[in-house]
């Protein structure tokens, strides 16, 4: 875990100011090509081992700016966020979806057990005080036939790049400007991929493992799971 702490109470405040500093809309479209070709990776394996079917009622944990859930407009979105902030910005993105916003923690939230077909929690689990509460709520409103997708990145290559860049002549290059553009700041836990797979195996069976943007450079883990 780094070295930042968060008290539960102040959770909403404190992504507020995250959403406020880090403008998830600029993210997509004005970071650096390199960090918006993986960005871009990451979102077509997400739409890939998601597997979404027309009927799916699919829940987004962490929703942001709703980008991930544009990617599913043939089906019954929910999209949740505890900032209010990015549930302003989902609500503009996603005004022509089916599409419902909750503002707060998913937990508070009480959706019946079985609610979704398919979940996705994508660079989320590291700005979660107890990320291990967070998997089994989503595991338990999981349907048994569902998938969860979830995806985290690997802040021991990612902050290894971002050194090598800053320290070198590469940051004036146009590939590699605004190489930092992430908010890893707002990190609260660091993930590897042995964690990732002993935390949500806990509650669920991991049906694969994608590295992204591929096996050489992992710099972010995609794992797709099941109800065990």
């Amino acid at each position: 875990m780094r070295t930042n702490s968060i008290s539960i109470l102040d959770v909403q405040q404190w992504n507020d100011t995250f959403a406020r500093e880090f403008d998830i809309d600029a993210y997509y479209t004005r970071a650096s090509v390199l960090v918006r070709w993986v960005t871009q990776r990451r979102m077509r394996v997400i739409k890939k081992l998601v597997k979404a079917e027309p009927d799916n009622r699919i829940l987004e944990v962490g929703c942001g700016g709703g980008h991930i859930l544009r990617m599913f407009a043939e089906n019954q979105l929910v999209g949740v966020d505890v900032s209010g902030e990015m549930i302003r910005k989902s609500q503009r993105n996603l005004r022509d979806y089916d599409v419902t916003l909750h503002r707060g923690e998913l937990a508070e939230l009480r959706f019946p057990r079985d609610s979704f077909d398919r979940i996705i929690c994508s660079e989320v689990l590291e700005h979660v005080v107890e990320p291990e509460s967070l998997i089994a709520e989503m595991a338990r409103i999981l349907a048994p036939h569902g998938r969860m997708v979830v995806t985290v990145p690997n802040d021991t290559w990612i902050d290894t790049i971002k050194a090598i860049v800053r320290r070198s002549g590469l940051r004036y290059i146009p590939p590699f400007r605004n190489i930092s553009w992430g908010g890893d700041q707002y990190h609260l836990h660091s993930w590897t991929q042995q964690r990732i797979r002993d935390e949500l195996s806990r509650h669920l069976h991991i049906e694969t493992l994608s590295t992204i943007p591929f096996r050489a450079v992992p710099l972010h883990f995609a794992l797709a799971c099941r109800v065990k």
